[in-house]
């Protein structure tokens, strides 16, 4: 989100990029976006310490991700689940809302943009990080939230493959 946001002052404030994009500023993203990872991984890992006994079944995932343990836990997990979408919800909803928000801004203001060559260049600034957003959200929420009934163990780990492994290695082809 904070790259959206970041996209959104460069295109739409272009003037005031350098003073709304302070370092005090971007340290406060920064801050705040730990936290708020800090904080899932705190609940996750509650969550999951909380299981007292597991099926006899292995893991078929290449980490140990807490939403796939909930999946093993013979104890009842209703609350845990209601929590693992209760977070979910709210960290896939307030930053799809503030990206949609962010784009919808650029949009706007890339229309209004006389020559082709700055539309261009605009839209292919923009796109390539709405690919990677997509890709990591799809598969994110596809592992986290994906449901017991329908539990494929290859797509499983095939999705977290591309959440962990390939969208952060496509960051540094984005921000260049």
């Amino acid at each position: 989100q904070a790259l959206a946001y970041d996209r959104f002052v460069a295109i739409c404030h272009p003037l005031h990029y350098l003073v709304i994009m302070s370092p005090r500023h971007c340290g406060f993203l920064t801050l705040v976006s730990f936290l708020l990872s800090l904080l899932d991984s705190q609940l996750h890992s509650f969550m999951t310490l909380n299981i007292t006994s597991f099926k006899d079944v292995e893991i078929s995932n290449f980490f140990c991700d807490p939403s796939q343990l909930l999946n093993l836990s013979c104890s009842n997990t209703f609350s845990d689940n209601i929590v693992k979408y209760f977070l979910g919800a709210f960290y896939g909803l307030f930053p799809i809302s503030g990206i949609l928000f962010s784009y919808y801004k650029i949009i706007s203001s890339i229309l209004r943009i006389p020559s082709l060559g700055g539309k261009y260049k605009a839209f292919s600034t923009c796109g390539s990080h709405l690919a990677v957003v997509c890709l990591f959200l799809v598969t994110a929420s596809t592992v986290y939230l994906g449901s017991v009934a329908s539990h494929s163990p290859r797509n499983d780990v095939v999705a977290s493959l591309m959440y962990t492994v390939v969208t952060p290695m496509l960051n540094p082809f984005i921000c260049s």
